[in-house]
């Protein structure tokens, strides 16, 4: 009988075809609140008394950023040494490629989510605007911590302001945007430098009679494609889409659904492979998805993966 931890070490030590492969992964994810880190071998819970959400790990797989009750903190990948990073409210961070800086998301001048830069090294460092571009230079909002949310998943996704630096460092992907004046939800992308934006997915107003949301971005390895977390209600009941994740190549605009419905919260391995959180009979469940063949493997329960 094949165990999930033959799996996960099958996983970890044998390299998928093609360049991107050469380095198998660590995994973090969360489980009822707190961080667990899996190397194929050992499982192991890092963190204790909840409250943690979006571990992401630095580039060098040193450290990890977490939320942590609606802030952003950063922790050895043992889980030792937490240090908030800021007492702004903040939400899905993202490391710079070079792992000199934090990206998250937070209340901007224009009352919608924008996006922040923090260093990720300094004591007490300000957090910087990035976008909106207009945001810039003024003085940063009061750090209000949002509203709870409550309801079902899709009402949990639907604000989920997670955003992601491109691998180059030259673009991060985010919920809203500029779009937010014409759209009820959107994605973009806006490039760090000159703080322009391109929206890559909108629902409602401007003559789109739907509603849903994208979130939860992620870009392959190669920048080549971005994927989502996307939901829709469409005009019929035939337009509907429940919970489930978008792969938009940059190169052609050619959208695809990756997976099954319920799927979320992409992460991306290598170009052939993912890892998703999906929806089992016992609940979330984090699983590794073949990009090529659809092929799935279910991994450990929980949710909110990340690798190294």
């Amino acid at each position: 009988m094949i165990t999930t931890a033959a799996v996960l070490a099958g996983l970890l030590l044998t390299p998928a075809p093609g360049p991107a492969s050469a380095v198998s992964p660590t995994i973090a994810y969360v489980r009822s609140g707190d961080v667990h880190v899996s190397d194929g071998h050992a499982d192991k819970r890092i963190t204790t008394g909840g409250g943690y959400a979006r571990p992401r790990f630095a580039p060098d797989g040193k450290q990890l950023a977490v939320i942590r009750n609606g802030q952003l903190w950063t922790l050895k990948a043992d889980g030792t040494a937490p240090r908030r990073v800021t007492t702004r409210p903040a939400a899905g961070p993202s490391w710079s490629p070079d792992g000199k800086w934090l990206a998250f998301s937070s209340l901007s001048c224009t009352g919608g989510p924008g996006v922040y830069r923090v260093a990720a090294s300094g004591a007490s460092a300000k957090p910087e605007v990035l976008f909106p571009r207009d945001c810039r230079g003024e003085e940063l909002p009061g750090e209000t911590a949002p509203e709870p949310v409550t309801g079902a998943l899709a009402d949990h996704l639907r604000v989920d302001d997670a955003v992601a630096w491109s691998p180059d460092g030259k673009q991060i992907a985010f919920r809203g945007g500029e779009c937010d004046a014409v759209y009820d939800a959107c994605l973009s992308i806006g490039t760090v430098a000159t703080g322009a934006e391109r929206m890559v997915a909108a629902y409602g107003g401007g003559g789109l009679q739907n509603r849903g949301f994208a979130t939860i971005p992620a870009w392959r390895p190669d920048g080549t494609r971005l994927a989502w977390t996307a939901y829709q209600e469409g005009e019929t009941a035939a337009q509907n889409e429940p919970v489930h994740v978008v792969e938009l190549d940059l190169k052609t605009g050619k959208k695809r659904t990756v997976g099954v419905p319920m799927d979320r919260e992409l992460t991306y391995l290598d170009a052939n492979r993912a890892l998703v959180t999906a929806q089992s009979k016992t609940g979330s469940c984090v699983t590794l998805v073949d990009l090529r063949t659809g092929a799935r493997t279910p991994l450990r329960p929980g949710s909110q993966a990340t690798a190294h």
